[in-house]
């Protein structure tokens, strides 16, 4: 199969090696306001994100009115809202006007921007504006929109929440037939915020991912509180986090409830950079920080008694106990110096080098 393994967006490598990439979903936090639009992204960079993505859908593009209408009672998320799910999603709505602003805003902002787009039309307004897109876990299965996605040639980070398996497998083959670029990512689509989500998330998909497609550049798009699941994702090789962005939790809005804040979103970012740092290479050595400690926690061969040139070292004249300098015969080396003769005086409690014998 023909895919990248390092991916980069608008100048940042991205790889199993790399640092983690951020990406603050505003979606609808904007709550239809430009400004607030604007504020959100300079929140968010100042909160470590490293791209701001927005969420390109009309209503009559994405939801059908008398679908909802008659799907009978419902416990997601959607079951709170006030207002029907058209209007609901004809409030959140994103202005397509705002494409160049908020783009111009991102950039002095110094922060990648782009979003999801939900119908063929939004792909073609966006385009000239983002660096990279990303399709939702509820459009895994419209492989024409995925394909033109893909065409365009730019980094495609696609969600696989609510997916077998075979799902996946076909939405990578549309995208990587036409674009190396693929950012694959584990999701739970369940926005209830409820702790019980975790016992779904699945993070050992991840692992299925790496198998299945060695290399690819894997990715998380998460709602849970807190920062585990961020955590445990960057473990298993996850090197893209979406997570939901807000100024407030306490706004009237269908994402607002489960989105991340500035200060939860610096202490995730924080913490990950700590957990990157702490997984290392994978290569085990005696690492920069441990360069006494291997001398102060080894042991050594000393000797148990004052010993002169010529004697033969038996047994008994030796034990080992820390500290083990460097150039010290090792509790793994002492048969090699027992019944040698010594080519120097030796008080009690002196470490034996090799030079030391014959």
């Amino acid at each position: 199969m023909n895919y990248n393994s390092s991916i980069t967006i608008n100048g940042k490598s991205i790889d199993v090696n790399s640092q983690t990439y951020f990406v603050a979903d505003i979606a609808a936090n904007h709550n239809g306001d430009l400004n607030t639009a604007k504020e959100l992204i300079w929140l968010a960079k100042e909160s470590g994100a490293d791209a701001v993505k927005f969420q390109h859908f009309l209503a009559n593009k994405i939801v059908s009115d008398y679908g909802f209408k008659h799907l009978g009672a419902q416990s997601s998320h959607q079951a709170k809202w006030k207002k029907s799910v058209y209007e609901t999603y004809k409030d959140a709505e994103f202005n397509r006007d705002w494409n160049e602003v908020l783009a111009e805003e991102a950039k002095k902002a110094d922060i990648d921007y782009f979003t999801s787009p939900y119908d063929f039309g939004a792909i073609d307004s966006i385009d000239p504006y983002v660096c990279a897109y990303k399709i939702g876990s509820g459009d895994i299965t419209w492989i024409d929109l995925v394909e033109y996605i893909a065409k365009r040639g730019k980094p495609v980070m696609i969600a696989t929440g609510a997916s077998e398996m075979w799902e996946v497998e076909q939405a990578v083959e549309s995208i990587i037939q036409f674009n190396p670029n693929i950012i694959l990512m584990q999701c739970n689509t369940n926005y209830t915020g409820e702790l019980e989500n975790f016992k779904f998330i699945n993070l050992n998909v991840l692992r299925t991912y790496s198998i299945r497609y060695p290399g690819m550049v894997l990715g998380l798009s998460d709602h849970t509180p807190g920062h585990a699941t961020v955590l445990g994702a960057i473990a298993l090789g996850a090197r893209v986090i979406e997570k939901h962005f807000t100024a407030d939790n306490d706004q009237v809005g269908p994402d607002h409830a489960f989105s991340m804040n500035p200060a939860t979103w610096r202490e995730m970012v924080d913490r990950s950079r700590e957990l990157e740092y702490a997984l290392g290479t994978g290569v085990k050595i005696v690492e920069g920080n441990e360069n006494e400690t291997v001398v102060l926690q080894r042991r050594s061969v000393r000797l148990t008694r004052d010993a002169a040139k010529g004697d033969v070292i038996k047994e008994d004249m030796l034990e080992v106990l820390r500290p083990a300098p460097r150039d010290a015969v090792f509790p793994y080396m002492i048969k090699d110096v027992i019944g040698k003769r010594l080519l120097a005086d030796k008080d009690r409690g002196d470490y034996l080098r090799l030079s030391d014998v014959e």
